[in-house]
Formats: structure tokens, C-alpha cells, sequence
């Protein structure tokens, strides 16, 4: 169990699109909004390993066109996130008139995400825990990524939140905001470089 707890530990504090993003949300949009898209994330990530201990993720192996095609979709998706979060507090109008990210974009993040799907599927198809049934194995998996998921997305929250708190120039919140949406877009490229 001791492994498995080190495995998820670090799969999940590399920074991934989640985190980068919640943290970019918190800087760019402040605490209420970085709230609501961590809850989504939650949301999110619990329904990726449903859909990996289903086999969902199985099933769209097989048929490469919809992997792909899910893929493009979601480098769309995470680069217009980049973006939001890059030119958020600047003139540019589609911008300027978004919404910040809530619940909803959180879970469809998390839906999309390559990462989420790979770390879901290497900690429950590994690791048995052969002192406990199938059943037993998925709850207690789910248990112990939940203890270290929600804590080191929590810590980036707060990471983000801060930065938004410093009331910082104009100028220099930019920065950051542009800084937060290119990390984005590179741990994106990176995943999908090595998908």
C-alpha cells in the first residue's frame, strides 16, 4: 500500500493541465472562481477512473479515429482554457466578456484531460492488492487518490489565489496570467507529444 501511495503521490504533483489550470483560474479569475473549478476537477477526475475501471478507456483504444478525434478536441479545449486564463484582465473582448471557468469547465477539463486518463489507469490496472477483493481494491484506490489528489490541488488553489491577492500592477498580472496560460499550453503539448 506504501508503493501505491508514493506512485500517486508523485503522479499526481507533477503539474498536469488540472493543476496549472486551477492555479492559472486563481490568479487570473480570484478565490470564488478557483472554487468552483476545483469542484468540477474533483467532480471531473472521479468520473475519469469511473470511466477507466469501466473500461471505457479500453474500448476507445480499439478504434483510433475516436481516439484522435478526442484528442484534437481536446487540444482545442485546453488551448482555449490556456488562452482565458492568458489574456484574462486584458482589452481583448472575447476575453474580456467570458465567463471565468466554474464547475462545468472543470468537469469537462477533466474529461479531456490525457493525464487524468493515464494516471487513473496505470493506479488502478497496477498495484494489486491481493488481500482484497476486486471490489475492495477500486474502493480503497479511490480512497486513497482522493487523499492525495484534493490536498495537492488545494495547495495550488491557494498558490493561485495568492498571486490574485498580492494586487499586483496590471502589468505584472499579466505576466503572470500570460506565464500560467503558456505552462498550460506546454504540459498540454507534452502530453499529447508522448499520447
Amino acid at each position: 500500500m506504501l508503493a501505491f501511495f508514493t506512485t500517486v503521490f508523485f503522479l499526481l504533483i507533477t503539474p498536469g493541465p488540472g493543476v496549472l489550470s486551477l492555479a492559472g483560474v486563481g490568479a487570473a479569475f480570484g478565490s470564488s472562481s478557483a472554487q468552483r473549478y476545483f469542484i468540477g476537477l474533483l467532480i471531473g477526475t472521479n468520473l475519469v477512473a469511473l470511466a477507466v475501471v469501466a473500461g471505457i478507456t479500453a474500448f476507445f483504444a480499439q478504434y483510433p479515429l475516436i481516439r484522435y478525434t478526442l484528442l484534437y478536441c481536446s487540444l482545442a479545449y485546453l488551448l482555449y482554457l490556456a488562452l482565458r486564463i492568458a489574456f484574462a484582465g486584458t482589452t481583448l473582448d472575447f476575453i474580456k466578456k467570458a465567463e471565468a471557468p466554474g464547475i462545468v469547465n472543470g468537469i469537462a477539463l477533466q474529461l479531456i484531460n490525457p493525464k487524468a486518463y493515464v494516471v487513473n489507469t496505470a493506479l488502478f490496472a497496477g498495484f494489486p492488492l491481493s488481500h482484497l477483493s476486486v471490489p475492495q481494491q477500486i474502493l480503497w484506490k479511490f480512497i486513497a487518490i482522493n487523499a492525495v489528489w484534493i490536498p495537492i490541488h488545494i495547495l495550488w488553489l491557494i498558490l493561485g489565489v495568492s498571486i490574485k491577492k498580492l494586487q499586483l500592477s496590471d502589468i505584472w498580472q499579466r505576466r503572470i496570467n500570460v506565464m500560467m496560460g503558456a505552462s498550460l499550453l506546454a504540459v498540454v503539448l507534452l502530453t499529447f507529444t508522448f499520447s
